[in-house]
């Protein structure tokens, strides 16, 4: 102990367990809710209105997913790998989320999560964690990172033209400039900017299109005005959960995805606050992250991670108390309960997201793509296996849902996520050759 503390006052200003006075610790809270806030908010608004919900079905989303992920990012720090972990909504669930809720309704999706948490939270707890990590080689993440950008193109593009909402193409001059501006502010402030605005461009890109789309009449305030000032989110809020044997087995892969990169995280984390990593803290994390998705399923909210943003802030400012990450997630909590403000997120018109997606989604397969670069040697071998679960990560999803019907429930529900299929494919031949 005395030897990590010694690392640990080298890296940081403050450690994982020392305290801070109340009020810089709001401030550097908020800090951490301010990194990870654009990404978490626009994974319900992605699904949202891509499964086709209403402005207050949307609100009522993004009040579960705060709520869930203060609640995750409570959990991650305390009982879970006690790291300066925040815990935000995870992008590796889209696709599966979209398939779901698109298919066979919210509390499929409720129940997926339930179940799907329950079983991360046994590959965390029992120890399992070390098997499944073997599974996911680099050049097996590596694929299933990629296909996961490349599932949500067309739902970044038809948000870039508010397909979504306008299917008629009446919208499509004032929706190509709102997302155009929101898309070159986005990365003209994650290239060019200074300071700790730097580290927020989706949050900006997100303000600028907004306000831009108020006078193009592409908000509705509606949604808004019918939401209360204060509320508490409800258990169970489209239903009593469905447990579909497809919907869980589909979004397995997601929680494989989100193990790898929470594993990945607990590592980087380790590194800037100059701390020691074990397979305890990863086992408990992990375990943790699973009860938090089982826990967000019950809000009827999406599945969580952990957010590589914010460790980036434990970098920029020398700040690794957990205390402090707590107190951001006190800040989540306390947002859940304003309906109006989530009425405010919600009524984020669709060509802001497309012009935020379009640098986010690409992000993640360059990602991917990056990982294979620096991890992966290219040999025939290789080679072969990465050339076929590309192509049938990104061809199966092209079936028409006609020729599907004619596979059984579980193996259609596969073949129409990407990301699915592709990592099977991968995790197969890595296996076998």
């Amino acid at each position: 102990m005395e030897r990590m503390e010694a690392v640990e006052s080298q890296v940081l200003k403050v450690g994982i367990e020392e305290r801070v006075e109340p009020v810089k610790a709001l401030v550097f809270g908020l800090q951490h809710v301010l990194a990870m806030f654009g990404a978490t908010v626009t994974v319900p608004l992605v699904v949202g209105g891509a499964i086709g919900l209403g402005g207050s079905e949307v609100a009522l989303m993004i009040q579960a997913v705060l709520l869930a992920m203060g609640i995750a990012t409570l959990l991650q720090t305390t009982i879970g790998s006690r790291y300066p972990i925040v815990q935000g909504s995870s992008f590796a669930f889209i696709p599966g989320l979209i398939t779901i809720g698109s298919s066979l309704g919210m509390a499929a999706v409720q129940g997926a999560l339930i179940v799907g948490g329950l079983i991360e939270a046994a590959v965390g707890w029992l120890g399992i964690i070390g098997k499944v990590r073997k599974l996911f080689t680099p050049l097996v993440t590596g694929v299933t990172i990629t296909l996961i950008g490349f599932s949500l193109a067309d739902v970044a593009v038809k948000n870039f033209f508010n397909f979504y909402a306008d299917p008629s193409g009446g919208t499509i001059p004032r929706a190509t400039l709102v997302a155009a501006v929101t898309f070159l502010t986005t990365v003209f402030v994650a290239l060019r900017a200074k300071g700790s605005l730097r580290a927020m461009p989706v949050v900006v890109g997100a303000a600028v299109g907004y306000l831009l789309s108020v006078p193009l009449g592409l908000v509705d305030f509606g949604t808004v005005r019918d939401m209360p000032l204060v509320g508490i989110p409800r258990p169970f809020p489209w239903g009593a959960p469905v447990f579909d044997t497809t919907a869980v087995v589909l979004l397995l892969f997601a929680f494989m995805v989100s193990i790898i990169e929470s594993v990945g995280d607990y590592h980087a984390i380790a590194a800037v606050t100059g701390s020691e990593i074990t397979e305890g803290r990863i086992a408990r994390g992990i375990g943790s992250e699973g009860l938090a998705c089982s826990v967000a399923g019950v809000l009827g909210a999406c599945g969580t991670t952990s957010y590589s943003e914010n460790i980036g802030v434990v970098a920029l400012t020398r700040v690794g108390s957990r205390y402090v990450v707590q107190m951001g997630a006190v800040m989540l909590v306390l947002l859940s309960l304003l309906p109006k403000f989530a009425g405010v997120l919600a009524s984020m018109p669709a060509p802001v997201l497309g012009g935020l997606t379009l640098a986010l989604y690409g992000m993640i397969s360059v990602t991917g793509l990056r990982l294979i670069k620096e991890r992966v040697e290219f040999t025939d071998r290789n080679t072969l296996i990465l050339a076929a679960a590309l192509i049938a990560g990104l061809g199966a999803p092209q079936l028409p849902p006609e020729f599907l019907a004619a596979f059984p429930k579980v193996v259609s529900s596969i073949l129409e996520s990407g990301m699915a299929v592709g990592a099977l494919t991968a995790i197969v031949l890595d296996r076998v050759l």
